[in-house]
């Protein structure tokens, strides 16, 4: 497969700015008027925690990539300072319309429903001004830390995504007879709630108003002897990308400990202040960050609206969210049977959130508990606060269980945590692995090895998430168990090569990166390519997060070139330009954004007739396929295949929550005029549900309809 002619610049866009597309279209639902009300404040709060994430790791890269001196352009012929350049305009225009819609769309649609957000403490009536000073001296200031800047206080550490007010004082030099002015700031207390519930005005009426105006409002309490000249609220964001030399660092675990405290003190990448902040003020803030213009953002409301998500928690406005989905039981699991029987008996498909997770719990829980059962391994890449999963493999390991995990130290923001669940399943006497040097361990497997009448058998759970009973609530994904001989002979050789550094000589099953697996793919979609050369009708359908491998995109395009159908499910990222002739005039792309964050990893081949279906946890990215230990595995039950073909189908119907990608690079949703309205994750929902009843229906009437025993042979 020659793919030279499909790898131009002019093929394919810049990957930052692919993302701040994604950011676009969840900003877009924040916008959309048929969405109800709280709803469309999750999403702005959504596109502003993303745009946080973006530029302390993706921007921080590109401004350390121009410290460096690093001029070399990306696949779209874009160097770092001019990725920079155009990151700037884009991000100061979606920040514009982030607050366009905060401040006149939403806020009179909060209003006409009842909920009043005091955006100004001048605005507050006699018996609100009352209440919030008692507040501030009872709960805020109490908490309160003020700091001054002069001769003999230095600027102060301003710590990362903390909301701070920034003042400038006045005292009166009686030696020179003049007002000196000077700089003090105060952070905004995190410990606190920021979302504060005042009187209203009318019975019926939700009043709230956010922490800082109540400090704003107080301020001159903290500087007794000053005059407060002006007060504003600021906020900065530093370089958090880590950078840890592996080879170097005798214990991966005290060295990451180590850079989490940098994360505080990193360059500042991104000031936000607030609009009508005085001159002056602003000035000094600029120079102590030492940020330039294009890196400050002048905000017209309030600062880092992640605060959104409190106010969608507020008590009171049920009808105007989304009814939450309960997660449907799996129907296989609906009986009385023992979970091993259950998957004995054949493969099991899970398809969350829209079934439940409980029985990954459970596969584990039991495990933990069975005397048969000999050893547990699993890997960990991200799990919620308090989880399920960990105190079942600690359990397990006390009842005298071989257990392994590998822990993830380098999830990115989960270091931390993962740190605390690593230790504690040491003292548990789980034997815990930190990963491979140099590579992320993203890869989603359990094995469980169990003794049994017929000799030893292994049970394997594969998926394309995280082991996060929480997230499995919000994040679309896939898993399967099996009991399949080949796929526990290859579930065994991954936990030997992760902690043993053994490589299998072959593979039976699993598709493993960053040794074998994109090379799997690029023959996957040669062979598509060589069935269209031939005639055959070729296909392939790929679900996934982002797609920006260039080698990928370009056998993608040589695929359509030869008259492969090509259809990409794509939630955030995607660097292919479609619609271009003779290249990728049959490539189709889309994008669901909707109540539940589109994750797994799906990809299709319709090889002559004979369809393939592979899962897993790996993008088609550089990292997942090059630095990423990643298991991508074929769908081998057929009945599993046609569940699968038909998840896809839908997605790609779905014309009420896709963004189809254009030839000019933007997004569009469908017009929808005289056509039947298909919500993808809405079907999911209704299907689990009504699968599960019927499996319940069933379940009964077999209760019902037991016959009696047989009376004893006469003879």
């Amino acid at each position: 497969m020659d793919i030279k002619n499909f790898e131009k610049a002019e093929y394919f866009v810049n990957r930052e700015l692919s993302w701040l597309k994604f950011d676009d279209r969840v900003l877009s639902e924040a916008r959309d008027k048929s969405i109800p009300l709280f709803e469309r404040l999750k999403f702005l709060s959504i596109t502003s925690s993303n745009l946080d994430e973006f530029f302390m790791v993706r921007v921080a890269s590109l401004k350390d990539q121009v410290h460096a001196g690093y001029e070399k352009p990306d696949i779209a012929g874009m160097t770092p300072r001019e990725q920079l350049k155009e990151i700037s305009a884009q991000t100061h225009e979606l920040v514009h319309v982030q607050y366009n819609t905060f401040n006149r769309s939403l806020l009179p649609a909060m209003e006409k429903v009842g909920l009043y957000m005091i955006s100004e403490h001048e605005n507050l009536s006699d018996a609100q001004k009352k209440f919030v000073d008692r507040y501030f001296e009872d709960n805020v200031y109490p908490v309160l830390t003020p700091m001054a800047m002069d001769s003999s206080r230095p600027f102060p550490l301003i710590r990362n995504k903390t909301l701070n007010i920034g003042a400038l004082i006045s005292k009166k030099d009686m030696k020179k007879g003049k007002e000196v002015l000077v700089f003090a700031t105060v952070q905004v207390p995190s410990v606190l709630p920021r979302l504060i519930q005042i009187p209203s005005a009318k019975a019926g009426e939700t009043s709230v108003i956010l922490l800082e105006e109540i400090i704003e409002r107080n301020i001159d309490k903290l500087f007794l002897s000053y005059d407060v000249v002006c007060a504003h609220p600021y906020r900065i964001m530093r370089n958090a990308d880590l950078t840890i030399d592996e080879d170097e660092a005798e214990d991966l675990l005290v060295e990451i400990q180590k850079q989490l405290k940098k994360r505080q003190w990193g360059e500042v990448i991104r000031l936000e202040a607030e609009e009508k902040m005085d001159k002056r003020l602003l000035k000094i803030l600029k120079t102590e960050f030492d940020i330039k213009d294009e890196d400050i953002f002048p905000i017209n409301g309030p600062l880092d609206l992640t605060m959104l998500m409190k106010i969608y928690g507020l008590d009171g406005f049920e009808k105007y969210k989304t009814p939450k989905y309960t997660p449907a039981p799996v129907p296989a699991f609906q009986n009385d049977k023992d979970i091993f029987q259950v998957i004995r008996e054949g493969d099991v498909f899970l398809h969350h959130p829209y079934m439940s997770f409980d029985p990954v719990v459970n596969f584990v829980r039991q495990a933990a508990k069975d005397p048969d059962v000999l050893a547990i391994k699993q890997t960990l890449y991200r799990v919620s606060g308090n989880s399920p999963i960990i105190a079942a493999l600690a359990l397990a390991a006390e009842n005298g269980k071989q257990v392994s995990v590998l822990v993830e130290l380098k999830a990115r923001f989960d270091e931390e945590n993962n740190i605390v669940w690593a230790k504690m399943l040491e003292k548990a006497g789980c034997h815990v692995i930190y990963g491979l040097v140099g590579l992320k361990t993203h890869s989603k497997i359990t094995l469980v090895v169990r003794r049994e009448e017929t000799g030893i058998r292994r049970y394997v759970h594969l998926a394309t998430g995280n082991y996060n009973d929480s997230t499995a609530k919000l994040y679309t994904d896939c898993g399967i168990f099996t009991c399949d001989e080949r796929f526990g002979e290859d579930a065994t050789a991954v936990f030997n090569m992760l902690s043993g550094y053994s490589e299998p000589k072959r593979w039976n099953k699993l598709i493993v990166a960053p040794i074998w697996m994109k090379n799997r793919f690029l023959k996957l979609i040669e062979r598509e390519a060589e069935y269209a050369k031939q005639g055959i009708p070729a296909h392939i359908m790929g679900k996934m997060n982002s797609l920006c491998d260039p080698v990928i995109m370009a056998a993608l395009c040589y695929a359509s070139s030869c008259g492969v159908k090509v259809d990409l499910l794509v939630r955030g990222i995607c660097c292919l330009k479609v619609g271009i002739e003779g290249v990728s005039e049959n490539i189709q792309v889309r994008s669901i954004v909707g109540d539940f964050l589109e994750h797994s990893r799906i990809f299709y081949f319709s090889n002559g007739g004979s369809e393939e279906i592979y899962m897993g946890s790996a993008d088609w990215m550089p990292r997942n396929l090059d630095r990423r230990v990643e298991i991508v595995f074929p769908v081998e039950d057929e009945e599993i295949k046609k569940e699968i073909i038909h998840i896809l189908d839908l997605e790609f119907k779905d014309n009420v929550k896709a963004h189809i990608l254009q030839p000019d690079g933007t997004y569009i949703k469908q017009d929808k005029r005289g056509k039947t309205l298909i919500n993808s994750q809405m079907e999911f929902c209704w299907e689990a549900v009504e699968k599960a009843a019927r499996k319940k229906e069933m379940k009964e009437k077999t209760r019902v309809f037991i016959p009696a025993e047989p009376a004893a042979d006469p003879e």
